[in-house]
């Protein structure tokens, strides 16, 4: 067995404060270097707020980069009445689909699942 020491309960838990909020601070410090580089970016609390609503993703996104459904479908070859159906829930969209869509959005094909 190793080597031991003893410390008080106080200090102990302070410790384990110390090195929980250092992770939190190497979370941070990653998250701000991946927005600086491009790879990340900060998301407007009402757009999350809709999206954990329930609201359909898709239409989210779209307007949160002010999109119509029209420019949305130029820019990604998928026909508006197709874009239109996804929103509204009535159609899903095919892997590829919902690829060219979030390439369009700059997001990732998961944030439209």
């Amino acid at each position: 067995m190793g080597e031991m020491i003893t410390i008080p309960l106080d200090e102990y838990r302070a410790m384990k404060a110390a090195v929980i909020d250092l992770a939190d601070l190497h979370s941070y410090d990653r998250a701000m270097a991946a927005i600086a580089r491009g790879e990340e970016e900060l998301v407007p609390a009402e757009v999350a707020q809709r999206l954990f609503d329930g609201e359909a993703p898709l239409r989210v996104w779209r307007e949160y980069r002010g999109l119509t459904q029209q420019a949305l479908a130029n820019a990604s070859g998928v026909n508006r009445v197709q874009i239109a159906n996804i929103e509204a829930g009535d159609r899903v969209g095919s892997v590829a689909t919902l690829g060219k869509l979030a390439d369009a959005l700059g997001i990732l094909i998961d944030d439209l699942a």
